[in-house]
């Protein structure tokens, strides 16, 4: 067997891989020769394909450090440079200090005369119940079934767990020991009051009471009003206020279920329970 030759020329650094005359020349530094001449299995790899050039990543790692780190810093610096749009811009935190005004506030008030969208309140009686500075005495709408079936759900979810469901003051919260009883609507001084007085305490609240106009939106509040109406006629109506042809006392409801803890009775309907007779 022919054994291969290597010559190496100490000018260029070249090394000469294969037998005889059909020996190849690949270029590759010094190291690399001294180590393919001691180990035939790397001689052998080196007749078929020769020793790789020098790549791009060992160019780059013989470039200087302070070079590298210059082209980092460019790279990053035109990369941010592109991204300084309105999302991206000089601010203040809620409610911080800001020397650009006199005042010295960042929140700004609103402009004299903005209003907000769904704020445009031009119906003023509708939004405070007053007619000027003192309560008006009339409903801002037309009180009808729907109206007083409504106000009654929203009574007895704001209102009846301190003033009661019959509006004397005797709900749960005060029965539990609640240091002020509230009054009962149906004493005189109440019965006298305007209904915007009830609106007007609904939305600013009176003595312990609080507000309710984040909770109640306006038209809620005049079905509560007219509902209240409604619990003082009930509890201090007389046999002249009952329309001709009503049963007095009324009738017991009757109850298509009759409920648990959990759960109110269910009522049945008057022309239903009416149709059940005609049927029997």
């Amino acid at each position: 067997m022919s054994t291969s030759r290597k010559f190496a020329s100490a000018g260029n650094g070249n090394v000469h891989v294969g037998t005889g005359a059909f020996a190849r020349p690949v270029e590759q530094s010094s190291t690399a020769v001294s180590i393919a001449a001691g180990c035939p299995i790397l001689a052998r790899s080196l007749r078929k394909s020769g020793i790789p050039q020098t790549t791009a990543l060992w160019s780059f790692l013989r470039i200087p450090s302070w070079l590298k780190v210059f082209a980092a810093l460019t790279a990053l610096t035109l990369t941010t440079s592109c991204r300084i749009d309105m999302h991206v811009q000089p601010r203040q935190n809620p409610l911080s200090r800001s020397d650009f005004y006199a005042d010295q506030r960042s929140a700004r008030p609103p402009v004299e005369g903005t209003v907000a969208r769904g704020q445009l309140h031009e119906d003023t009686y509708f939004y405070t119940g007053k007619i000027g500075n003192n309560p008006g005495d009339v409903m801002p709408f037309p009180v009808t079934k729907e109206v007083l079936e409504h106000g009654r759900e929203r009574f007895n979810i704001f209102c009846a767990p301190c003033h009661s469901r019959l509006g004397d003051g005797n709900g749960f919260v005060p029965s539990r020991g609640f240091a002020r009883k509230p009054p009962s609507f149906h004493i005189q001084r109440l019965q006298k009051a305007p209904v915007g007085y009830f609106y007007g305490v609904i939305t600013e609240g009176f003595g312990i009471m609080p507000d309710y106009a984040s909770q109640i939106p306006p038209q809620d509040r005049w079905d509560i009003v007219a509902y209240v109406r409604a619990l003082q006629l009930s509890q201090n109506a007389t046999k002249a206020d009952v329309p001709d042809g009503q049963p007095v006392p009324s009738e017991p409801p009757k109850f298509r279920e009759p409920g648990s803890g959990a759960s109110l009775p269910v009522v049945v309907p008057e022309s239903n329970s009416k149709a059940e007779e005609e049927k029997k």
